[in-house]
């Protein structure tokens, strides 16, 4: 045997043994998925065992829920009938009540016509007769009764209400007892010396005749004193002539091209002087981030008068006392300062614009971002609008003490008699007043009444009638109280 055959004999040996190794590998892998195969098929018994568990569970479920809902149903059967049995019975007791009902109101209606017909016969009255009659009687009655009752309460209520707002009007006075500031229709300017009276008049009365032209107002110079005096109702003119001649007069040199340029720059520092008195003003007041428009149109106010009393002056005497009330009733403070300080700001408009100043000062100040509280109290202080805060009456409260306290303002004479003679005349034409009488300079009217027109149920009603009549047609500071007379007398002579 050659090397030939032998490799031949080597490879067939080793052909064979590949083939025995492949076949025992397939066998063995034969034998595992044979066992895989039957542990998935044991597997899927098992779960399918389970599912037919379950399933059998569920229905025995359904089979239980459906006998619970046959019970249920038979007994919301049952409950259904036992309803409309006793529905029907309802309808049997109502039915039996209404008949029942029935005969007891023609039984009543008998009895009332049987009364009826035993008192007409023994009155001698017909029924409507005295239906009529019985009425009267229970009305009066209940009118005595309610006017007693009314009486009674309004005594009590005033009496604490008084009693309180003594107290609080008091205690806001005392703390704030601001000085009277009046102003007349003059300015007085004082001189440093005798001879600036002569520089004032200039040659000729040049310098007088140039300054009256330009600042309207009339310039008085008297020998027998050391001062100026300048006269104007308006005065705006006034101020700025005041100021022009104070200059003129620190300057020392007065002419006429002198007096033209006093004036020309003293008009022109109008708007500062009444920014400076509009923030001197809010300083006093105690009230901060005023918009600059409400400041200048406050400072305007420097130079305006109502009865004598300087308005901004005023605005800072009613905001302190409108703060010391809301203190004592625990009302907002800051708000009813604020708005009590702004109540009057349509006043330096009133002259420009058509309207009142209560609502050319409300329309102002929300136009510029002023809260509503501020705003319904500045159009409210004289009762246009409907006061919608307790803030806004504290307003109209510090500003009538503010104006009607004694020596807080002035008034004319004829001015006065026509305020008197007003009231007594508005109080005079209420049906069954003998005589009216303003007293205690117009803050008390007296009432007397005849005697058989007005009852004395009737005075208290009469009384606040007068009143209301009062506050609806007539513009007046402070409260006027008013006092109804009623006296009966009889006499008889024996002979």
């Amino acid at each position: 045997m050659d090397w030939g055959d032998a490799a031949i004999i080597i490879a067939l040996l080793a052909a064979c043994l590949v083939a025995l190794i492949l076949v025992l590998l397939a066998r063995r892998e034969a034998d595992a998925t044979r066992r895989q195969a039957h542990e998935d098929t044991d597997a899927i018994k098992t779960e399918a065992r389970a599912m037919l568990a379950d399933a059998q569970r569920r229905e025995e479920h359904v089979a239980r829920r459906e006998q619970e809902v046959a019970a249920e149903w038979r007994q919301a059967r049952e409950l259904t009938e036992q309803a409309e049995a006793k529905a029907q019975q309802v309808e049997l007791r109502a039915q039996q009540a209404e008949a029942d009902r029935r005969a007891a109101r023609d039984q009543l209606a008998a009895a009332r016509q049987e009364a009826a017909e035993l008192l007409q016969i023994a009155s001698g009255l017909t029924p409507d007769e005295a239906r009529a009659h019985q009425l009267k009687l229970i009305t009066e009655d209940a009118e005595r009764d309610a006017a007693a009752m009314v009486r009674r309460v309004e005594a009590k209520a005033r009496r604490a209400a008084d009693d309180r707002a003594r107290h609080i009007v008091a205690t806001a006075v005392h703390r704030m007892a601001g000085p009277t500031s009046t102003q007349s229709v003059v300015t007085v300017v004082p001189l440093p010396a005798e001879e600036m009276k002569g520089r004032i008049i200039g040659k000729e009365g040049r310098n007088i005749r140039t300054f009256e032209a330009l600042t309207g107002v009339n310039v008085i110079i008297d020998d027998s004193s050391d001062q100026v005096t300048l006269s104007s109702f308006d005065a705006e003119r006034r101020e700025v002539a005041a100021v022009a001649l104070e200059a003129l007069i620190a300057d020392g040199r007065i002419h006429p091209q002198r007096i033209e340029l006093a004036y020309a720059e003293a008009l022109a520092g109008a708007r500062d002087r009444a920014v400076a008195a509009g923030h001197e003003a809010a300083e006093r007041a105690g009230v901060v981030g005023l918009h600059p428009e409400v400041i200048e149109t406050l400072g305007r106010l420097r130079l305006r008068v109502s009865y004598g009393q300087n308005v901004l002056a005023h605005l800072v005497e009613t905001a302190q006392l409108a703060a010391a009330m809301a203190a004592e009733i625990g009302a907002d403070v800051a708000t009813a300062r604020r708005a009590a300080f702004l109540h009057d700001l349509g006043k330096a408009m009133s002259a420009e614009r058509p309207g009142t100043h209560a609502a050319l000062g409300a329309e102002l100040l929300r136009r510029l971002g002023e809260s509503e509280i501020v705003v319904n109290a500045v159009a409210a202080h004289h009762d246009e609008v409907a006061l919608q805060s307790v803030e806004a009456v504290i307003v109209q409260a510090a500003d009538a003490v503010s104006a009607s306290r004694p020596g807080a303002r002035r008034e004319e004479l004829d001015q006065f008699v026509e305020r008197m003679t007003t009231l007594e005349s508005l109080v005079a034409s209420h049906p069954g007043v003998r005589r009216a009488v303003a007293m205690a300079a117009g803050r008390e009217v007296r009432v007397v009444v005849e005697p058989e027109i007005v009852g004395d149920a009737a005075v208290p009603e009469l009384a606040g009638a007068i009143a209301r009549q009062i506050e609806s047609d007539l513009t007046y500071p402070g409260e006027i109280t008013v006092t109804v007379v009623r006296e009966l007398r009889a006499s008889a002579t024996a002979g």
